[in-house]
């Protein structure tokens, strides 16, 4: 007796494929430990980026994208080590998705046009209004509790899945009872080991002492339980940081100040590396440097382009900012010599001129030159989500080590092995979020093509 269709683990990117399979006609149960999960969970604390590659909202702003382009940006990010396969399924989809999520889901997308994001060949970094995960989570959470074809267990953890004649997932709720529910497939949504500190210590020691800014509930449960059917899993050293989390709000400043011209300066008023190469990259950087903090120092023209991010707002509304009237009131800000920070801003500024090609720390783009007033915000570096995981094919089923397919399994977002290769250097703006929400998509896709008749056996 089969009581439903598919059971989700995980109401975060997974939603997307809950309501894709009701949307073809199939009977869902979403399993979500976490009973605040509209605002804890990684896609709730996302800035809600999907890149979407040839979608309508591009041609609608005259930008020429393809999937093509946006696989060989993956690539060259990643430097060949990203899984092509479900790289090549993602960057395909990727269109279809952010206008699945206008047509189907109801959610308001927009394109922004104002930056630019490290490594993106192209405009292509979908979002909502205020730029903030929790909105886009709320949308599709909306959209579940209107389903009459979808039923949401939580606070419920999956703690056991077997595979006969179709998946058994047991699930626990916070008392101890337990429920077991029979499904023709199930999809382990559940991000990835971020909170669990060994598993950290043990796939990425590098970014291991910084601080953790994503669910507490991403603690390995799809690792476990896909593991213990079989499942390979792949590039569990990748993961995405962010180097500009407020040291005083606990909220991200955000990369678009860096993208707009800001720079960052250790603790001794010191640029280190090139911002923009990325956010992620940049996190364990900044970990390395003398006291593991540092400054983004910014404009009152940045300020004023940031605040279409509502992180941004928040860390400005914290008074996180440190505002001075010119680079040696600012040096005295930050306990910093005046010197040193004049240098490195003029060093920047040459390059927004045009007087020379690269600054001293390699930099080639500097929107504009930094403008008196000036101000500046503490940051730390964070580890945001861990990126590798369980083993998928182009449809998210989960494979074994012999790259079968192990059944009705499907994994997705930080649960799967991504498309972000190793470490930390392969993560591109949206490389999150795609994953979390396109191979849900896919997996539901291909589960709605599958006869019935194929789930029986494992």
């Amino acid at each position: 007796m089969v009581d439903t269709d598919l059971v989700v683990v995980g109401a975060g990117g997974g939603l997307a494929g809950a309501l894709r399979a009701a949307e073809h006609g199939l009977d869902v149960v979403v399993v979500e430990a976490d009973e605040h999960f509209r605002r804890g969970n990684n896609t709730a604390m996302s800035t809600a980026m999907v890149p979407g590659a040839g979608s309508r909202f591009q041609r609608a702003a005259g930008i020429d994208d393809s999937p093509e382009l946006f696989l060989a940006d993956v690539e060259a990010k990643t430097a060949g080590a990203a899984d092509r396969r479900v790289a090549r399924a993602l960057t395909t989809v990727s269109a279809s998705l952010v206008e699945w999520l206008a047509d189907g889901v109801g959610l308001p997308i927009e394109l922004p046009v104002d930056m630019d994001y490290p490594g993106h060949s192209a405009r292509r970094v979908h979002t909502v209004p205020g730029r903030h995960g929790s909105s886009l989570l709320r949308g599709l959470a909306d959209a579940v509790a209107a389903s009459d074809r979808i039923d949401l267990l939580c606070p419920s953890r999956a703690v056991d899945v077997q595979l006969r004649d179709g998946a058994v997932v047991t699930v626990s709720d916070p008392s101890g009872a337990t429920e077991v529910i029979t499904a023709r497939a199930v999809l382990l949504a559940t991000n990835g080991f971020g909170a669990d500190a060994s598993l950290v210590a043990e796939h990425v020691g590098e970014i291991a002492g910084a601080t953790y800014h994503g669910s507490e509930y991403a603690r390995g449960d799809a690792l476990r339980l896909g593991t213990a059917l079989g499942a390979a899993t792949g590039c569990l050293d990748a993961y995405q940081g962010h180097a500009a989390l407020s040291a005083a709000a606990r909220t991200l400043v955000t990369w678009t100040t860096v993208m707009h011209g800001a720079v960052v300066v250790d603790a001794d008023g010191r640029r280190f590396a090139d911002e923009t190469a990325g956010y992620s990259e940049f996190a364990a950087w900044l970990a390395a440097r003398p006291g593991a903090r540092g400054w983004v120092v910014l404009d009152q023209r940045i300020d004023a382009l940031s605040r279409a991010f509502g992180d941004y707002r928040d860390v400005v509304d914290s008074g996180a900012l440190r505002w001075a009237g010119n680079v040696a009131d600012l040096a005295g800000l930050l306990g910093v010599p005046t010197s040193v920070l004049a240098g490195e801003l003029a060093d920047a500024a040459a390059v927004a001129r045009g007087e020379q090609d690269a600054d001293r720390v390699g930099r080639t783009s500097v929107e504009a030159p930094l403008a008196a007033p000036l101000a500046a915000v503490e940051i730390v570096p964070a580890l945001f989500h861990t990126q590798g995981g369980l083993r998928v094919d182009e449809h998210a089923r989960v494979l074994d080590a012999d790259e079968r397919p192990l059944g009705p399994v499907y994994a997705s977002g930080g649960a799967a092995v991504g498309m972000s290769g190793h470490g930390a250097a392969g993560y591109l703006a949206g490389n999150g979020l795609l994953p979390a929400l396109g191979l849900a998509h896919l997996a539901a896709d291909h589960l709605a093509a599958t006869p019935r008749l194929q789930e029986v056996s494992p």
